[in-house]
């Protein structure tokens, strides 16, 4: 028992420094898992035709996860990729190199960027503006496909991996998922987006 409220104090004690050093903390009550070697958590921007969000990451959490969304984004592989599936109250999700070519649209939601990544699930909850990636029935079969929620989804709390946060531009995420949509959760119309990493 001590020994875990020594660890809180910690905890509690590091995320002031952050506070302190300029870092930005990205959830309350959760100071570890925010920090590059740099000082800053990395961050990126979604571009999409209803505005940008910004996002940052969680890579002591899951750093594979970041590490391969950061690396992709880099070589440009989200850009003129879709959000292919909105589920109003629930999420947005995109990611897939398929859905770059519209006459694939029966594909979409099956490609990736040809390796899988390992579970890393955490205990940050599946909440408004929360970045988690998407996965078929195996645990560890994550590749590009992310998520962005818009609302509470406490079933897929320790299911899947949580990476990062929108911390700017959530609203964007509500004028997607509130788009017409088909019998697969498709919106009718393309909604492109390019990823930058700051």
């Amino acid at each position: 028992m001590l020994g875990l409220r020594v660890a809180r104090k910690i905890l509690w004690i590091m995320g002031a420094v952050v506070l302190l050093a300029g870092g930005e903390p990205v959830r309350a009550g959760n100071p570890q898992g925010l920090l590059t070697a740099g000082g800053k958590a990395p961050r990126a921007v979604i571009t999409t035709k209803f505005g940008q969000m910004e996002l940052v990451f969680f890579p002591e959490l899951a750093p594979k996860h970041v590490e391969s969304f950061l690396n992709l984004a880099k070589k440009g592989f989200y850009n003129g990729t879709l959000f292919h599936r909105v589920i109003p109250g629930f999420m947005i999700q995109g990611g897939d190199p398929n859905t770059k070519d519209p006459s694939q649209r029966h594909l979409y939601g099956m490609g990736g960027p040809g390796y899988t990544l390992p579970a890393e699930f955490n205990r940050i909850p599946h909440e408004r503006g929360i970045v988690s990636m998407a996965r078929a029935a195996d645990p560890d079969s994550a590749g590009s496909q992310f998520f962005i929620m818009v609302g509470k989804a406490p079933s897929l709390d320790g299911q899947y991996t949580v990476f990062g946060e929108v911390v700017k531009g959530v609203e964007v995420a509500d004028k997607i998922v509130n788009q017409p949509r088909d019998f697969r959760d498709n919106p009718l119309e393309r909604i492109e987006m390019t990823v930058e990493v700051k």
